[in-house]
């Protein structure tokens, strides 16, 4: 969802996005929200599917309501996002529409740039069924809002996440937890005000990364290092 269209500096953003993947290797999806033209703070989390999402139809699902936003797959809730007093403008609040679009995240997406999209085996499909929305229509020059009246929605759109939700929510992410923003000490050294810390949660990811969750210098920084104090002591000699 974007509203980049209206709102060029300071648009909004909520996203799912396929990362592609590598032959053999289970897929990625990232998860975003950009707030009013924040793009230079990204809050990226990416997880890696128990699924091949080429082979089937799958649910993928976004709650946004004025105070959290909600990922689901399948309807199992993979990420919630609470807004703080803190954000300010960083929460999505103006009127979005709705895009599916392939595009070429070629030079950053998968395995970091490093495998390129080949064209020889263009052009690519997308298909969607089952689509179903639910909120308000908001007229693009008045900005007025002509909201869902459907009698069944308040029972069929969530309102937060259950305690069983939950469980399966804890039970996905200790599984599929591949990236947070929320972690990443080599962006943020300290975390951002939505952020809740899990210590579990952390000590997963700096098992799989520990230089970008657990602060850690790049191996080749120490040596460099070490040489450079080699030639100082050298030069003291």
């Amino acid at each position: 969802m974007s509203n980049g269209d209206m709102f060029e500096k300071n648009h909004d953003e909520i996203d799912f996005e396929f990362l592609g993947n590598i032959r053999a290797k289970n897929w990625r999806i990232q998860t975003n929200i950009y707030g009013n033209g924040s793009t230079n703070v990204g809050r990226e989390e990416r997880y890696g599917l128990w699924f091949d999402p080429t082979e089937d139809f799958h649910q993928y699902s976004i709650l946004w309501t004025d105070s959290q936003i909600i990922f689901y797959v399948d309807n199992v809730p993979i990420r919630e996002f609470k807004r703080t007093q803190a954000m300010g403008g960083d929460f999505p609040s103006k009127p979005m529409s709705l895009y599916a679009t392939i595009w070429d995240g070629s030079s950053w997406a998968t395995n970091g740039g490093k495998y390129k999209v080949n064209y020889k085996y263009a052009p690519y499909v997308a298909k969607f069924s089952e689509f179903v929305l639910h909120g308000c229509a908001v007229d693009p020059i008045e900005l007025s809002p002509k909201c869902d009246t459907l009698q069944n929605s308040a029972s069929t759109i969530p309102t937060g996440v259950s305690p069983d939700q939950r469980r399966k929510m804890e039970s996905f992410r200790k599984k599929h937890l591949q990236y947070s923003y929320c972690y990443d000490r080599t962006r943020y050294k300290v975390p951002l005000s939505e952020c809740v810390i899990d210590p579990k949660e952390a000590g997963r990811l700096r098992g799989f990364d520990p230089v970008t969750f657990g602060g850690v210098h790049r191996h080749h920084s120490r040596r460099h290092h070490q040489r450079q104090s080699r030639r100082e002591d050298a030069a003291a000699r």
